[in-house]
């Protein structure tokens, strides 16, 4: 592995962050899979955070679906801004909470890589092509792109990413790919999916900090959109709350403005009890050290007043939005587009690029490649392939 020479005055890390007891270090990391040299300027985070930022896949985030496709409107979320917003919310929970801002990071940027074309509709329909060959899940996906599917490196395939990162990376398992992970990688990522502990608390961040994310971006989305009402929101508590507190204190405002402000207090004030009930978790269970961590129930959380709130605006974001008709009927052709792709791709291999082509997993083959494809490749692949226009 190449270490450039760098002369004394630029050589010793950054500064180093402050770290509670309970945060993961990156001097004390498990490491990675595969050894190799640290670099003279960044901590073992940083890096794998600045490799995420880099790769292929988090390119394509950009055109990849989160609630809305790409040709329905230049300012709805996509995956990438989704992530950003993930990642802007950990970063400044952990910072208060002396846990490892740029482990929060790389997780946080990382934690979609592996999501389809097409949103959950395409994982769905490619998981279900793949019944027999071993399924789809997108968190397992998100870890083979880092771990295998990226090819930026002479020594190894993946990014090499520390146990750390990659633990992060898969927030959710089945039992059956936990088995699969830990034959492969005894102790790893996937042992204590079979042992019900728990991940770092950097770990456990991002897994809440996507959760406030996208339910705070999809209320804006979706009144963007129209398929959502302000009536309809103003059902919900939390944002019912928010929005007349904003009109109390701004009265003149309306339209996008009044939207933001109320989005934005909604948003503190989730921060805020997410620090509280985290604070107070940690008082109770005392963790000295990361391991220490491991073994408590999840301790980063909402109170429980505030759980229950945040499932009241997830349940009418589920029904009013991504159930709404308009959505699921786009969703329904883009399910058939990943089908028909994925038989199309079995049956004639060579219609992939060379790399997944040539490959002796076929099945396997086909899922990565449709996975890693962006919602506008994919459609210009299905009209050459097919000769539809759809969706377009």
């Amino acid at each position: 592995m190449f270490v450039p020479d760098l002369p004394d005055s630029l050589r010793g890390d950054a500064p180093a962050q402050e770290h509670a007891p309970w945060a993961a270090h990156p001097l004390q990391s498990r490491g990675r899979r595969h050894a190799e040299p640290e670099a003279p300027t960044r901590g073992m985070f940083q890096r794998d955070r600045d490799r995420i930022v880099h790769s292929s896949a988090f390119r394509r985030l950009v055109y990849k679906t989160q609630v809305f496709l790409n040709h329905e409107g230049d300012l709805f979320r996509t995956r990438l801004t989704h992530s950003l917003e993930v990642a802007q919310l950990g970063r400044s929970i952990a910072r208060a909470l002396g846990l490892d801002e740029d482990l929060v990071e790389a997780i946080a940027l990382a934690h979609d890589l592996g999501h389809t074309p097409f949103g959950h509709a395409g994982q769905d329909a490619l998981n279900a092509c793949m019944a027999d060959y071993g399924g789809f899940e997108h968190n397992m996906q998100s870890l083979r792109v880092v771990d295998v599917l990226e090819l930026r490196y002479p020594e190894f395939d993946g990014l090499n990413l520390c146990f750390e990162a990659r633990e992060g990376i898969l927030k959710h398992c089945s039992a059956r790919n936990a088995r699969w992970l830990e034959q492969r990688e005894p102790g790893g990522v996937g042992q204590r999916f079979l042992q019900g502990t728990q991940p770092s608390l950097e770990a456990q961040l991002c897994n809440l900090a996507d959760e406030i994310a996208y339910n705070a971006h999809d209320i804006d989305d979706g009144l963007r959109s129209g398929l959502l009402t302000w009536e309809q929101v103003l059902t919900v508590p939390l944002v019912a709350r928010h929005h007349a507190s904003v009109q109390r204190d701004h009265p003149q405002l309306t339209g996008r403005r009044l939207l933001y402000e109320t989005i934005r207090r909604m948003l503190s004030e989730q921060v805020y009890d997410v620090m509280r009930a985290t604070r107070a978790a940690l008082a109770q269970h005392r963790p000295q050290h990361v391991d220490e961590v491991r073994q408590c129930p999840p301790l980063v959380g909402f109170s429980a007043d505030m759980r229950a709130e945040s499932l009241q605006l997830k349940q009418l974001l589920l029904h009013a939005l991504y159930r709404h008709p308009q959505v699921m009927q786009t969703m329904g052709v883009a399910q058939q587009v990943v089908r028909e792709l994925f038989a199309i791709y079995l049956q004639q291999p060579g219609e992939m690029k060379p790399d997944f082509a040539a490959r002796t997993d076929t099945e396997r083959a086909v899922a990565d490649y449709i996975a890693g494809m962006t919602d506008r490749f994919a459609l210009r692949e299905h009209a050459r392939l097919t000769g539809q226009q759809v969706l377009m």
